[in-house]
């Protein structure tokens, strides 16, 4: 293994615990909903798109679709395990209205992505043309995944409070994009490349904000339960 190719799998592998960080954020939420034996307003859909996400990266990362992409697989493949467990407590506690809509995002989701796993196996024969598809997919879906905490951001210049935007998760964002833009870069990927650039750039503007609006942040007003729910970032 050459010295880039040792530099990138410990990029990875750090990479790796940093993403791990963001899948595992959201765990105080899930206490509450288990604990209140409710959902309360808490939302699915961050949850829900996140599968698709996570299923989209761990099939990019498979070794008939990328070469050398092991650790792009590990990562979202955990991440696809918890996303699972996150939405079945969504089931378990919602009303059959949610329930409902939940069963049928996942059903689309699961045949969206049989037809592209079909047709990446079937009809492109080269890694180059399947890591083209999957990666161009994956990227739309990230892009989009973005527009969670662009409305954290509307809020907090609306408000000129940085309470509802928690400082760790912008941190663990913003190094999450910084070190999967490194890996990418270490073995050129632009499928990689964008979205994690896009990311790191999203939590960069997290941070200014949050030192911009810090001092005119009213901490004593008493916390009320957020409904904003931020989306991880991932590779």
């Amino acid at each position: 293994m050459t010295g880039t190719g040792v530099a990138r799998t410990v990029i990875g592998i750090i990479g790796n615990f940093i993403s791990a960080c963001l899948f595992l954020s959201p765990i105080p939420t899930f206490q509450k909903i288990i604990k209140a034996k409710s959902v309360q307003e808490y939302k699915p859909h961050p949850y829900v798109a996140t599968v698709l996400n996570c299923a989209m990266w761990s099939f990019y990362g498979m070794p008939f679709v990328t070469s050398d992409d092991i650790l792009v697989l590990t990562i979202n493949g955990a991440g696809f395990v918890l996303e699972i467990i996150y939405v079945t407590i969504f089931i378990i506690y919602s009303n059959w209205a949610t329930r409902k809509k939940i069963y049928i995002a996942l059903t689309i989701e699961a045949v969206f992505f049989a037809v592209v796993v079909a047709i990446t196996i079937l009809a492109l024969p080269t890694l180059h043309g399947r890591a083209m598809l999957v990666g161009l997919i994956s990227i739309v879906f990230n892009i989009i995944m973005y527009i969670s905490p662009l409305s954290v951001m509307k809020r907090v210049i609306k408000t000129k409070s940085v309470k509802y935007m928690p400082l760790a998760l912008s941190v663990a964002s913003f190094s999450n994009g910084v070190i999967w833009t490194i890996y990418a870069l270490l073995k050129f990927d632009p499928y990689l490349l964008i979205p994690n650039g896009l990311g790191a750039i999203s939590g960069a503007v997290q941070l200014i904000l949050y030192a911009w609006f810090y001092r005119t942040t009213n901490w004593e007003e008493e916390y009320e339960r957020s409904s904003v729910q931020m989306s991880e970032s991932t590779p």
